[in-house]
């Protein structure tokens, strides 16, 4: 491994404790007695997820992909605030630095924005956006479904990952008018995660159409239908995006729906977790095999044993949410503990890929 993939790997490192920390703590917020670092770590879940991990994550792919030193910072304030966070030294400190860090992100893509005018660019950027309010509305100490922050950090995930889909599927010729569509679903989104901080019920079924709207979008316009007729690496890509897609459709239902259930509680439970385990989590295992080469400078070639970390993930999360709101607790909580163990298999998976692979990546292409 070069000093430029061993840099990168030390940056990536917070990530992967921030994402093992949130699974630790999403277990305790099921009920399940099991012993904590501090009694602050479970309501420390959700952040350290989406900002500890993904936006650190986000941060390091866009850096490594463009060599920009300055661009670093993202990641390095992101990550430094989950581990700030996870360590209890202040809150207001961690909370500054995942701010930062989301403010460095912004700058990256306005600056590929002046240099590619593009939707997909304005889209990812929009999603960077979106982090910056979200963390601008996060009070740590205070339940996140107080301050409005979750449809907020929603379409950051949902943005950012729209737009690296829509810059892949430029090789189907999108007209202007199925580009309409696409800014249109992503405005019902946005539109209703500002609409929640006045009127939080209409807010959340608002952003909830705009969900569903955007998985439509995708489910329609993806390349993954052609890739999911290849064999290979190709067709787990295309299978893992579309359950993805039909999961973040699935969440959107949900939040129309139960909008007046936006509360901690079974309905609250199944309207987050389809979409950031459903969805996202999905996204970055079918990602995986083409993000990690290009960051950590290995290759990840497939294997089919991909399949039962991915199959794990689907199932226990409908195990979870069949299971909540059906108010058969024992199934959503076993549900959640096999979404952990999908999580960890996953990795577990990828590192065996890693090791058998040649050092050097030999291609980043995306799928």
């Amino acid at each position: 491994m070069t000093p430029h993939y061993r840099a990168h790997f030390l940056l990536i490192l917070p990530a992967g404790i921030s994402l093992l920390a949130a699974l630790w703590a999403g277990l305790s917020r099921l009920g399940w007695e099991i012993p904590l670092p501090s009694f602050s770590l479970p309501s420390q879940h959700g952040p350290l997820m989406v900002s500890g991990f993904v936006a650190t994550l986000v941060g390091l792919e866009r850096a490594a992909a463009l060599r920009w030193r300055w661009a670093y910072l993202a990641p390095v304030s992101s990550g430094a605030g989950g581990l700030l966070l996870l360590a209890g030294v202040s809150n207001d400190v961690a909370q500054g630095l995942a701010l930062a860090g989301s403010l460095v992100l912004v700058a990256i893509f306005a600056m590929l924005l002046q240099r590619q005018p593009s939707l997909f660019v304005a889209a990812m950027g929009a999603g960077a956006m979106l982090l910056v309010i979200g963390h601008l509305l996060w009070h740590p100490g205070q339940p996140l479904y107080e301050s409005q922050v979750i449809p907020w950090w929603v379409g950051f995930l949902v943005l950012t990952i729209a737009g690296e889909r829509l810059e892949l599927s430029r090789i189907l010729g999108l007209g202007r008018v199925k580009q309409a569509g696409f800014v249109a679903a992503i405005g019902v989104l946005v539109s209703g995660a500002a609409l929640s901080l006045l009127v939080r019920d209409a807010g959340i079924r608002l952003a909830g159409a705009g969900l569903v709207a955007a998985a439509l979008w995708l489910l329609r316009y993806d390349i993954v239908w052609r890739n999911a007729r290849l064999g290979g690496l190709s067709r787990y890509m295309a299978l893992s995006l579309i359950a993805g897609y039909f999961w973040l459709a699935a969440g959107g239902v949900l939040w129309l729906v139960f909008a007046h259930r936006f509360i901690p509680g079974p309905e609250y439970d199944a309207m987050l977790h389809s979409v950031f385990i459903g969805f996202v989590f999905s996204m970055i295992m079918g990602h995986a095999p083409i993000i990690l080469p290009g960051v950590l400078g290995v290759l990840l070639p497939f294997r089919l044993e991909f399949y039962s970390h991915l199959g794990l993930l689907h199932f226990s999360l409908l195990l979870r949410i069949a299971g909540g709101l059906a108010g058969w607790i024992p199934a959503q909580r076993w549900g959640g503990v096999f979404n952990v163990a999908a999580v960890l298999l996953f990795l577990l998976n990828n590192a065996r890929a890693a090791r058998s692979a040649p050092a050097e990546p030999r291609s980043t292409k995306k799928s």
